[in-house]
């Protein structure tokens, strides 16, 4: 299946060639996060699997674009862009708040197209059953500057500049209205792909009972795997996150 070079540049980085991988790993980002986020990991996964990382627009080399700031918006403008370049069996990969998007995404997948995903990995987040009333992209840039110090992630100096921070806030704020504004799902809207669900030990935003409840979004089954660290702690467990994917795969 072909797609034009203005679709693939839009919606998809690839950090790694490879060639007669036996998979694709569709990998979506954190509030704020970047397709960059998971160049490490696509690094440990070559040359076995081929790792497509989106790009949400609004950031980086889509910074004129306009932000899209619900979790349908930006589930349905992925979609569109991935059911054009992908063939061949794929997975995906999404982080915090990338694990609704890609959860929603597979759901679009299975519902309008003959091939979905062989497995959804959902990386630091509840169940997209499991609610709460969280209100960070109302706060003020101070707030949310805080908020962000607190979860980790955001490199060092990032907030302190005033031309970056100009360029940051926005994007994470419209991220957080995204996750935040998204209505539960009910506990029967399943998957018919198994769902692998990797969380921080110390991640408060994603406690095991919560990360559990996964199981009840698939018909094939859920396994959870902890991992040393907080809401980011791919970023210190690269390798055993690598690891973890190809085995299970």
């Amino acid at each position: 299946m072909q797609v034009s070079a203005e679709a693939q540049s839009s919606w998809t980085r690839r950090f790694v060639a490879t060639q007669d991988s036996e998979l694709r790993l569709v990998c979506f980002p954190h509030a704020g996060g970047s397709a960059a986020y998971f160049r490490p990991l696509a690094q440990s996964l070559a040359p076995r699997v081929e790792t497509l990382a989106v790009q949400y627009p609004g950031r980086q080399d889509r910074r004129h674009e306009p932000l899209l700031d619900s979790v349908p918006a930006l589930a349905d403008a992925a979609f569109a862009a991935l059911r054009r370049e992908l063939e061949g069996p794929f997975a995906f990969f999404g982080h915090s708040l990338g694990a609704i998007v890609a959860f929603e995404v597979a759901r679009r997948f299975e519902q309008l197209t003959p091939q979905g995903p062989v497995r959804l990995f959902a990386s630091a987040r509840r169940a997209p059953s499991v609610g709460r009333d969280e209100r960070v992209h109302l706060l003020d840039d101070a707030g949310l500057i805080a908020e962000l110090n607190t979860l980790g992630g955001t490199a060092a100096g990032v907030l302190d500049d005033p031309e970056l921070r100009a360029l940051v806030l926005p994007i994470v704020r419209a991220d957080y209205r995204a996750v935040e504004t998204y209505a539960p799902v009910p506990a029967g809207a399943r998957l018919t792909c198994p769902v692998s669900v990797f969380v921080g030990g110390s991640d408060h935003l994603a406690p095991l009972p919560e990360a559990r409840a996964w199981e009840g979004h698939t018909t094939k089954g859920a396994d959870v795997r902890l991992f040393d660290g907080g809401h980011f702690y791919l970023d210190e467990n690269t390798g055993a996150v690598a690891a973890a994917v190809l085995e299970t795969l």
